[in-house]
């Protein structure tokens, strides 16, 4: 065979490879509305950037029908490229071969690439599009799932690790991408459970769809497994490249910073007017961020769930900043079990990868409730304490209004290593809220009151007055100013860049041990 054959015989091949299971799965892949495994990494890699691995490997079973089915790539596309010119190693599962089902050596391919960038330190996305474990290959298909799921583990707070959920997901493969960092479904055509709803039909008798039981709105709202919900494929791809934006390499390096487009001076005047004088009335929590940070900038996480906290990414000054924000237009926003594990998982990953945290805070306690209390507020409510009590990033916290009882300690306050703490001239912090503190405190002397209501309203208003303001907490050094709204954005991009250079470790540890 000349040069020129063998070259020939190369581009043959290259061009089977690149057919996956054929023109007729294609079609009916697109038929379904999905890109094919190629088609998603091209859109999503820079132009020309990708490297392929393992083109031409093929399976090792040889019965039960898979004799004559030698595909090359076995399932799966691997290798890396480049997402606005920054190293990632990305995998996408092929559904027109076998279903996108895993065996032996298509986990083979994905573990490689895993390795592979935790090497060179690079992010990993795995766009997942698969029927599960491949029944033909019996237990080396688990053992190929295990193999992955230790290197999730290993991977964790190491490089970034994104799961993209494109077609079915089921069983055991759901795993992997819930050891990952962010999870993101495309709404009709990704589904993500368990035990498929023909099952749960057998055994418990219940009846629900694909969608309602595993679909990108149930889990982006209701779970809490997906952080985000597209509305298309393009979408969701769009989407990770804007968070890999935000988001260093790896464990040792820092958050890119990007040229700023914002003036650093600019005093929002409209946050002046923001928060209510009634301080039962809510407000927009996000308006606060938006006017706060560099314009355009917010890049909300997990928007639909717990919603009574706002967690996400922005920038100040062009440095890359984690968000977590009580909102009051949700329960008040009071820290309940959901709001507590988002909270808590947001902390720990900016922590991981050296992202400085910014806490806005406005919360009235944790939610009162059988339910609450029930199912485990205190253990799940210790999360969030532990995550900002362990982090070592810099932390940034503004007292917009209420600040009461242990939500107050919680909220990254000075006391578990807030770096800097402001509170607005708005801000009340105390034990517990003026109602209830004159409930407590003047039980006798209400009881006794002509007009016991218009006592207490009279109460309230002078422990608000006395108590429920700023400047006590101001006078211990618990906060390090009050300042006027405006000013905030000055004083953070100024504490921020002071901040830089914290250096601060925790005892000597294999790890913690984090109330799960």
């Amino acid at each position: 065979m000349t040069t020129d054959d063998r070259i020939e015989e190369l581009r043959r091949r290259r061009e089977n490879a690149e057919k996956g299971g054929g023109e007729a799965r294609i079609e009916a892949q697109h038929e379904r509305g999905k890109m094919t495994a190629r088609e998603r990494i091209d859109y999503f890699l820079d132009d020309g950037t990708f490297h392929e691995f393992d083109q031409f490997r093929t399976h090792r079973t040889h019965k039960f029908g898979m004799e004559e089915k030698q595909i090359p790539g076995d399932g799966v596309v691997t290798g890396y490229g480049e997402v606005n010119g920054r190293t990632v190693f990305v995998f996408a599962h092929d559904f027109t071969v076998f279903g996108g089902s895993l065996g032996e050596v298509f986990a083979e391919k994905v573990c490689k690439v895993m390795d592979k960038a935790m090497d060179v330190g690079a992010p990993v996305v795995g766009l997942n599009d698969s029927a599960g474990a491949r029944i033909q290959e019996g237990v080396a298909s688990l053992a190929g799932y295990a193999e992955i799921f230790r290197r999730n583990t290993e991977a964790s707070g190491v490089v970034p690790q994104i799961s993209a959920i494109m077609g079915p997901c089921a069983g055991g493969a759901v795993y992997s991408p819930a050891i990952t960092d962010f999870t993101f479904m495309v709404k009709d055509t990704s589904h993500m459970f368990i035990t498929g709803p023909d099952v749960i039909e057998t055994v418990t008798g219940e009846q629900v769809s694909f969608e309602e039981l595993g679909g990108a709105v149930t889990h982006s709202s209701t779970s809490g497994v997906a952080h985000f919900a597209a509305d298309s494929e393009e979408g969701a791809l769009d989407d990770i490249a804007r968070l890999l934006s935000y988001l260093p390499a790896n464990n040792v390096e820092d958050p890119p910073r990007v040229e700023p487009w914002d003036d650093p001076e600019r005093t929002p005047d409209e946050l002046s007017e923001l928060v209510p004088n009634e301080p039962r009335k809510p407000y927009d929590m996000v308006e606060v961020i938006e006017a706060v940070v560099d314009e355009g900038s917010f890049f909300e996480v997990h928007e639909n769930f717990a919603q009574n906290i706002v967690v996400g990414f922005v920038r100040l000054d062009g440095y890359s900043v984690g968000v977590v924000a009580n909102q009051p237009r949700v329960n008040a926003g009071t820290l309940d079990i959901e709001a507590s594990q988002k909270g808590a998982r947001f902390v720990r990953f900016c922590d991981a990868f050296n992202i400085p945290i910014l806490t806005f805070e406005d919360v009235p306690g944790f939610m009162p409730g059988t339910d609450q209390e029930h199912n485990g507020i205190i253990r799940h409510g210790a999360k969030l304490l532990y995550a900002f009590s362990e982090a070592t990033v810099p932390l940034l916290t503004v007292i917009t209004r209420k600040a009461y009882g242990g939500a107050y300690c919680v909220m990254s306050s000075k006391h578990i290593g807030g770096d800097v703490n402001y509170a607005w001239p708005t801000a009340e912090i105390a034990v517990m809220g003026p109602k209830g503190a004159v409930n407590i405190l003047y039980d006798e002397e209400l009881e006794a009151a002509s007009d016991t209501e218009a006592r207490r309203q009279e109460l309230i208003d002078e422990y608000r007055e006395e108590f429920a303001n700023p400047y006590t907490a101001a006078d211990r050094g618990f906060v390090d100013d009050v300042i006027e709204p405006p000013d905030t954005r000055k004083r953070l991009i100024d504490d921020l860049e002071m901040l830089l250079s914290k250096r601060k470790s925790l005892p000597e540890k294999k790890h913690g041990n984090i109330p799960i």
